[in-house]
């Protein structure tokens, strides 16, 4: 069944009955990525919610001189979407791209909209998952205004142990807005106690 992971991770939430089940396996796509495939460009209207069944993704913008910006990462039972793209139907000025082989479940704006309606217990959940995605965002924002760039990097450490050790350098260092070396600097210190 496609949509059994992403069932599991619905029921952390609320029970499912079967029939709710095979709703929402009628309305999803189950695909994997290769290293480095794009979801979405800038440019593209985000058309998907995407769950990470197995892997990493990244959302990330390009400023004007061609410098990325990574914004968020979303690894195994996590979402990832241009959520202002997709729900403005609008291009969208993000990128979401696979840092590592991936397996991905995605919903469609119109199924994720028919699911809510007859599966009302699952417009609550995502419900849900937007408020956790809009505080992990709003932490985020705070770290990168009133934090040093070690003290960023030691929060996103602790919130994120899966990650730290499974990204290149250069994405977190673009995560936490310094150079790779300064990220390599910061990682002496720590180790150093100082």
């Amino acid at each position: 069944m496609k949509s059994e992971p992403l069932i599991a991770h619905f029921k952390t939430y609320l029970p499912f009955e079967e029939a709710e089940i095979s709703l929402i396996e009628d309305r999803i796509s189950r695909r994997r990525l290769k290293r480095r495939e794009h979801i979405m460009v800038t440019g593209e209207i985000c058309r998907y919610y995407t769950f990470v069944v197995k892997g990493v993704l990244r959302l990330y913008g390009i400023d004007p001189t061609g410098k990325e910006h990574n914004i968020l990462f979303a690894a195994e039972n996590d979402w990832i979407s241009d959520i202002t793209s997709f729900h403005d139907t609008t291009p969208g000025v993000s990128n979401i791209q696979a840092i590592e082989p991936s397996e991905i479940i995605q919903i469609a704006q119109q199924d994720l909209y028919h699911l809510y309606l007859n599966i009302p217990k699952l417009d609550r959940i995502f419900k849900v998952i937007t408020e956790e995605k809009y505080v992990e965002l709003q932490n985020r924002v705070f770290q990168n205004i009133s934090s040093t760039a070690q003290q960023r990097y030691t929060y996103f450490h602790e919130k994120y142990p899966h990650l730290a050790t499974r990204l290149p350098n250069t994405q977190i260092a673009s995560y936490l807005g310094i150079t790779p070396e300064f990220l390599s600097t910061i990682r002496k210190e720590i180790i150093l106690g100082k």
